[in-house]
């Protein structure tokens, strides 16, 4: 497969994955994480490492519709190399009128199968010394 197309491909699945986080559904993301996966949330003071932890931090959301009514994906960059692929975007997401602008790094790995996955995950808040709610 020649690298625009692992661009397209893993741009594709975020895209999915986002829009069922969005509405209530860890399970996009469960779906494309590797069994190792490592994990930082800014709402966590540790990283969550494996799959089997992240679908237990998942399970708090499950359900609960998502609370995003809309998002944008800004200028997401997939850098790929022969076995491992680099996501980068900035998310804006809006629940109600509170906008929650989030960065994202994401580290995905070619696996014995053929199939990508993410090996690595950060999520932080842009400029969060600006943002009222979360002083």
């Amino acid at each position: 497969m020649e690298k625009q197309a692992i661009r397209e491909l893993i741009l594709a699945m975020e895209t999915s994955a986002l829009e069922q986080w969005n509405s209530g559904d860890p399970s996009g993301f469960l779906a494309i994480y590797a069994k190792d996966i490592t994990y930082f949330d800014p709402f966590q003071q540790k990283r969550i490492d494996g799959l089997d932890n992240m679908r237990a931090f998942y399970a708090q959301f499950a359900g609960q519709g998502g609370g995003v009514d809309r998002y944008e994906m800004i200028d997401p960059v997939v850098t790929v190399t022969e076995d491992v692929a680099v996501m980068s975007y900035n998310l804006n997401s809006w629940a109600g009128d509170r906008l929650y602008p989030w960065n994202c790094t994401e580290v995905y790995r070619r696996e014995k199968d053929g199939t990508w996955k993410i090996v690595h995950n950060h999520w932080s808040f842009i400029r969060p010394m600006e943002l009222d709610w979360l002083k």
